[in-house]
């Protein structure tokens, strides 16, 4: 049975058979379920648990014990091996191991030595399924000598002068401590010009007068046994000179220009270097081609020791150290290599598998210089130990296929270089059991209302069993939409409701056998305050009451806590409790706060909260209010791995209580300078229990809080260094794309450093393709966010996990990703491209969808290019632009707008994935029909005389086919702007010029013009104009009326020289000039003439509106103000109309060029062809008013 590790949770959707629910569970042996029942029964290997460190030091002085602990089933026997030779333990009485267990205690308290049990020692535990061994233990005693007796001449010396007093201590197991104090055990205090070195010497930079005394004495710490020892008392006398000649600064360590320095990754690299001189020099280091690692890099010994904590193989390189003083300075170079003794990329995991199956065992770890991988098999070399068909060793893989019971065994993976070694036990134990459920029957859960819950399935089987959930009586179906499974059999219901209610069961079942379980679950009504405290301001003295009701289900029984400022009621006689209120009577200042009222069931809890202030009965003098000062003197104490306690002494309240303590935390390791939120703590405690991250160089500092804000910080507590662990999250964001169509681009977004909880952060980058059977490849890359999978089938899906691991180990297992190899065009055009054209304006496009293997990409839509490739109607070839038009999705059919009337188009089709657009289709032709055409391009009348008018036009702009005949229509306006009878004129479409004749003189006339095709009328076009006037005949007489289908054809008689005539004038005159004035100020306050009622009193069928559908006629109107020319309007002053454009734009339809359908092929946005004026609102003149006109509207 092949182990692997499932998504770790999937939903599936209830139908109307019976929900099956599969769910596969990675078993391996730290999974097995130590079930007491479970294990009475279930063999397994050993497996070594706990074991002493590689490198024992013990204390001679007590009894040693080596440990040596294993688990499996049977129990496993233990023995040893000492110095490569099987250890009797038999046959020596000081020897006993201890039951059960394989750990030795060797009792030298009543007899022996610690050195006669020197050596090397090795652990096998061993049943009838393998044997496991563990690490080669070296034990060696803790050694403090003693230093050798010498005498120690006294050091005179000058001023000024440089000193070296050396210490030399004995070398002991392990190396001792140094430190310099005097006879009084007082430290001797040190600065940039007096400093201890690495190898415990003392050197003194320039000698001072007061550096004289007889008592440096060098102390050895030996930690191990908890001794000190100590070298005879320096006597040094410092002279002092008249004159100090000043000096360049020279290195007393290291010498010579240049050093070299070797450390171990992960180790702390320390390099040093003093000089002497005077003045006292100042050390400073660079690296030389790079930076220093802000993070891990430290100054110790006032800058002469330069610390690189967590070392790498990048930090090799050469580091320089500067003295420098106003005289000069010198540079050391230290070239710094660093080593890599074997470290794991991936340690062997156990395997369980049943017989038949595949598995296989990889053991990969890297070091400087690359380790060597060696295999061993129950403790023997693999070389020498039996053969197994079943098995393959191919280099740090072992291979394992059909095996059989008789292939469990432990094997182990001994990595080495010359720096040290790695040792993993990895077990495979082949298995056959029938499944079994672990979860106690019928079990009772018991869940809220809209919340999830959980029915525990915990399984165990070889073969790996499937997983099988039904609700009610087998065989039933659910009604619930969505369930979601975990990796350890639960089913989990997101959304519990009421009639989630019910009796489940959970069947397990593989070749060997079946198993099953049943679950109750009960839903209950969620634990609601129907009724919560407010807001109270009482008086010094006075009574107040909060009140607090509560709605709770009928089977749970809620207790009811009330709380102040979180904490508990204050134990006074003056606070009572009932079933729904607080009563706080006599209140004082100190009652004022948040008062909480907490209700709480077996299953929920809710709680609300109400402020009370405390006002003075009678005004008083306001003491002085501040914000408080801020804590001080804060500790660190019970420093553990994860937690550390922080105690601070508060200050001043200033008058107002403090209500809390905020605590902040900075990491000087990977922040520095950036303090964060730790906890808040109420304003009663000076002591608070933190919990801490790995890997976190914390320091802390405290706020305090009143009602007035927050005090200034403290200042920052001391550094406290958390040891590394294995990463706690996984990145997030992962991702699976293809930049190429043979690749993967798997992008993530790492964790930043506070969440590496560790050095070496690194990630396990694992894929396989989802639809294959293939094994997941992994690749372990450094401190990355991408990783590139070359070599991929185009667009296809795989699955993909990012893990995080350091130093320590690895993150939980990550969640699975889908994601897809790169994208390339489409191989295959669309088929079965054919138009129907359903307007002169609009065409639609049908064609078959394109297979999807041959997309080869995630589908965008469908691309339609169509262009105007000749004019039917002038039959010239024009190559105008091509249009585009995308559908989204998988639509076969689509609509073209906006097309030209009576215009020859060519499209074609083209598939469009992420990678771009597939090949062409086949081009297709078809041709729109014959449309109605514009309004001419412009209408003149020119040659004015008394009886005609000679009109003058451009043809349509835009034919929109062939043209069949002009029409022209046109009627006289009298005085009172009444409109005369309606004559219909029709013009061949050749003309383009046309004169009228026997008309009235000096009568105006309103004349519309349209074009006609097969398909209808066009736009009309309007003008207006007046005939000549008989000025020998009428001088100062008005025209004739010309009105409501009458003709006024007689002569006046000459009456100019009648009396009354000429007062009668006189009398017109003065009339016109009021209503001119009158006109004038109306038109400069936007009024207009009242022709438009006048028009609607005397409406006349024939000369109704005209439309641009039906050809009819608009309005007359005289309009005054002065507004930008329309359709329709009249012409200005050069008497040429010009024609708006309403060209129909796809930008209308939502995407212009691209434009966007929906997905049942209408567009996105409405069209919106721009239209041509109606008369009624495109007549209103341009012209300013003239004396002329203003006469022939009051004749």
């Amino acid at each position: 049975m092949q182990l692997k590790k499932m998504p770790r949770r999937k939903r599936l959707s209830a139908g109307r058979a019976p929900l099956i629910l599969f769910l596969c569970q990675m078993i391996s042996a730290l999974d097995v379920p130590l079930d007491p029942k479970l294990l009475e029964d279930l063999v397994q290997p050993p497996t070594i648990t706990q074991q002493s460190p590689k490198d024992y030091i013990i204390d001679p002085r007590e009894n040693i014990v080596i440990q040596c602990e294993a688990k499996g089933k049977p129990p496993p026997s233990f023995s040893w091996t000492r110095n490569g030779t099987h250890f009797d333990i038999d046959k020596d009485p000081l020897v006993t191991m201890k039951p059960g267990s394989g750990t030795l205690t060797i009792n030298i308290m009543s007899e022996g030595k610690a050195e006669t049990y020197e050596g090397v020692y090795q652990c096998t535990a061993r049943n009838e399924r393998g044997a496991a061994i563990s690490n080669n233990i070296v034990v060696r005693p803790s050694r403090s000598p003693l230093w050798t007796k010498e005498k120690l001449e006294p050091i005179i010396l000058r001023n000024g002068q440089s000193l070296i007093l050396p210490c030399r201590p004995p070398l002991g197991l392990p190396p001792p401590i140094i430190f310099w104090m005097d006879n009084s055990f007082q430290r001797l205090p040190q600065s940039e010009r007096v400093s201890q070195g690495l190898n415990g010497d003392l050197y003194f930079s320039n000698v001072l007068p007061e550096d004289t005394r007889e008592d440096y004495i060098c102390y050895a710490r030996f930690n191990h046994t908890q001794t000190i020892q100590q070298k005879q008392p320096i006597s040094v006398k410092v002279i002092s000179a008249k004159s100090n000649r000043e000096r360049p600064p020279t290195f007393l360590t290291p010498e010579g220009n240049a050093s070299h320095k070797e450390e171990l990754r992960g180790n702390v690299l320390s390099l040093e270097c003093i000089a002497e001189g005077l003045p006292t020099p100042i050390i400073y280091w660079i690296k030389e081609d790079g930076t220093l690692p802000i993070n891990r890099t430290f100054y110790r010994n006032f800058k002469k020791t330069l610390q690189i904590i967590q070392v790498s193989e990048a930090d090799s390189g050469n580091y320089q150290c500067i003295a420098k003083n106003p005289l000069g300075a010198i540079h050391h170079t230290i070239s710094v290599t660093v080593k890599a003794a074997p470290y794991w990329i991936m340690a062997p995991q156990n395997l369980v598998l049943s017989p038949g199956e595949d598995g296989r065992l990889t053991c990969g770890a890297n070091g400087s210089p690359k380790p060597r991988i060696s295999w061993l098999l129950n403790g023997v070399p693999v070389e020498i130990a039996p053969d197994d068909p079943s098995r393959k060793i191919d280099g740090d893989t072992i291979i394992f296929s059909n095996v059989q019971e008789r292939s469990s065994a432990v094997y182990q993976c001994n990595a080495s270089n010359e720096y040290g070694y790695l040792l993993a036990n990895a077990f495979v134990n082949v298995l056959a059991e029938p499944p079994r459920i672990l979860t106690s029957a019928n079990t009772l859960y018991q869940v809220i209302a809209d919340r999830p819950a959980l029915l525990d399935c915990a399984f165990f089987g070889s073969p790996l069993p499937t997983i099988e959930w039904f609700k009610g009586a087998k065989g039933s179906a659910l009604r619930e939409d969505i369930y979601v499974l975990h990796e350890n059999g639960t089913l989990e219901i997101p959304v519990a409701q009421k009639d989630s209610t019910g009796t489940y069961t959970c069947v397990a079942r593989n070749k060997l056998g079946m198993a099953k379980n049943e679950v109750h679950l009960e839903i209950k009504d969620a634990t609601r305050i129907i009724k919560q405290p407010e807001y109270a301001v009482m008086q010094r003295g006075g009574t107040v009451s909060f009140e607090c009701k509560v709605k709770h289900d009928h089977t749970l029984i809620p207790t009811i806590t009330w709380l102040k400022d979180n904490g508990e009621l204050p134990n006074d006689g003056r606070f009572t409790v009932d079933k729904d209120h607080l009563v706080v009577a006599d209140v004082r200042d100190d009652d004022g706060g948040t008062y909480t009222c907490v209700a709480n069931t077996t299953l929920d809890n809710v709680s609300a909260s109400a402020v009370l202030s405390v006002v003075a009965p009678t005004p008083t003098p306001a003491p002085i209010y501040d914000v408080p000062n801020p804590p001080f003197d804060l500790e660190l104490t019970d420093q553990l791995d994860k937690s550390v306690q922080l105690s601070w002494t508060p200050g001043s309240d200033n008058n107002s209580p403090i209500t809390k303590f905020i605590i902040e935390y900075e990491d000087a390791m990977h922040e520095a300078g950036l303090w964060h939120l730790q906890t808040e703590v109420s304003g009663m405690q000076t002591t608070a229990q933190l919990k801490l991250s790995p890997y976190v160089n914390y320091s802390f500092r405290v706020m305090a809080v009143n009602s007035l804000g927050r005090s200034l910080p403290s200042e920052a507590s001391e550094q406290y260094l958390t040891k590394a662990a294995e990463p706690d999250t996984n990145p997030t964001a992962v991702e699976g794309l293809g930049s190429e169509p043979d690749n993967l681009v798997i992008t993530w977004k790492p964790l930043n450093g506070f969440e590496s909880n560790g050095p070496g952060l690194q990630y396990k980058v694992s894929w396989r393709q989802k639809d294959g059977d293939d094994e997941w490849t992994s690749v372990v890359v450094a401190n990355v966010s991408k990783y590139i999978v070359s070599g991929t089938p185009t667009f296809v899906p795989y699955l993909i996990k990012v893990q995080a691991l350091n130093d320590v180990g690895f993150a939980p297992e990550p969640a699975v990703v889908m994601g897809h190899s790169g994208e390339d065009l489409p191989m295959v055009a669309p088929g079965n491209v054919h138009v129907n054209v359903v307007n002169s304006t609009l065409a639609e496009v049908h064609w078959d969808p394109v297979p999807l293997k041959s997309i080869r990409g995630h589908l965008q839509g469908y691309r339609i290019y169509y262009w105007k490739a000749q004019s039917s109607s002038k039959r010239n070839r024009r190559h105008l632009e091509k249009k585009i038009l995308t559908f989204q999705g998988s639509k076969t059919h689509g609509m073209l707008p906006g097309l030209e009337p009576f215009s020859h188009y060519t499209l074609n089709v083209r598939v469009v994935n992420g990678k771009g657009e597939g090949p062409a289709s086949p081009d297709r032709v078809f041709n729109t029909p014959e449309g109605v055409p514009s309004a001419p391009s412009s209408l003149k009348i020119v040659n004015p005389t008394l009886d005609s008018l000679t009109l003058e036009w451009d043809p349509p702009s835009r034919p929109n086919g062939i043209l069949t005949e002009y029409t022209l229509k046109y009627q006289p306006i009298n005085s009172t702007h009444e409109l005369g009878p309606l004559v219909d004129l029709k013009i061949p479409a050749n003309k383009t010029r046309w004169t009228l004749k026997n008309l009235n003189f000096s009568t105006r006339y309103k004349f519309y013009f349209y074009a006609q095709t097969a398909a209808g009328s066009g736009s009309q076009i309007t003008e207006e104009a007046v005939t000549a006037v008989d000025e020998g005949k009428t001088a100062g007489i008005p025209p004739p009326d010309v009105g409501a289908g009458k003709a006024m054809a007689s002569r006046q008689v000459d009456i100019a020289t009648q009396g009354w005539f000429i007062g009668l004038m006189c009398a017109v005159a003065l009339l016109i000039l009021i209503l001119l004035i009158v006109c004038f100020i109306r038109r400069n306050k936007g009024g207009k003439y009242p022709v438009k009622e006048k028009e609607d009193a005397h409406a006349d069928p024939e000369i109704q509106p005209m439309k641009e559908d039906d050809g009819t006629f608009g309005e007359y109107s005289d309009a005054e103000d002065h507004k930008p020319l329309k359709k329709g309007s009249r012409t200005p002053s050069d008497r040429t109309v010009k024609k708006e454009d309403s060209d129909d734009s796809l930008v209308d339809y939502g995407e212009g060029v691209n434009g966007q359908f929906n997905e049942d092929g209408s567009f996105i946005g409405q069209y919106s062809g721009k239209k041509e004026k109606e008369p009624a609102e495109g007549n209103e003149s341009s012209e300013a008013p003239s004396p002329v006109n203003a006469m022939n509207s009051f004749v």
